[in-house]
């Protein structure tokens, strides 16, 4: 039984350091990357889209965003979508290409994108810290229920601390891989 609390502790850690990661790759860096427009959503044959669904991104250069979309008709409606997320980007169109010029960000724009991918990196190790309190009370409501030894319950103790700290790193790896390219010039 307390294998399966170990391997549970495993997934949800590692979902939780998923979306932490998923959530990195939205934050925008001053390089352009598809992965900016994830949360763009366009109003399209009667339900909202995400952009990927609707249009082709290529990335030309490390400031462009090329954005193509498959029916010439919503061109408008990707642009309007843009417009209307946080972005803060300006799309340009010839009508059926839409060009997102990724403007260089200011030192001060920079600090603030630390501060919150920081703030997103805490929210990340709490979540796994989490995990890491249920699973502990877990084991030790089997080792009330007789289900587990002292000394097993001890062992599988250090062993989810051992993923804790594990999954921790990761995230603390992909904080500071995410501060490197915000804070590149």
């Amino acid at each position: 039984m307390s294998r399966a609390v170990i391997d549970e502790a495993r997934e949800r850690m590692q979902k939780a350091v998923q979306n932490f990661e998923r959530e990195l790759g939205g934050v925008r860096a001053g390089r352009a990357t598809p992965a900016l427009l994830e949360r763009v959503r366009v109003q399209a044959y009667g339900s909202e889209l995400p952009v990927q669904q609707v249009a082709s991104i290529n990335v030309p250069d490390p400031r462009t965003l090329v954005i193509q979309p498959w029916d010439k008709n919503l061109v408008t409606a990707v642009e309007r979508a843009i417009l209307k997320s946080d972005l803060g980007l300006n799309p340009s169109s010839d009508g059926t290409v839409i060009r997102l010029v990724i403007p260089p960000m200011t030192q001060e724009r920079r600090n603030e994108l630390v501060r919150q991918v920081r703030k997103m990196a805490e929210e990340a190790r709490v979540a796994v810290r989490n995990v890491r309190r249920d699973a502990n009370e877990r084991l030790k409501a089997e080792m009330k229920a007789d289900a587990l030894s002292e000394d097993q319950e001890r062992r599988e103790q250090e062993e989810v601390q051992k993923l804790t700290d594990r999954f921790i790193q990761a995230i603390d790896d992909a904080l500071a891989a995410k501060e490197k390219e915000i804070t590149e010039v």
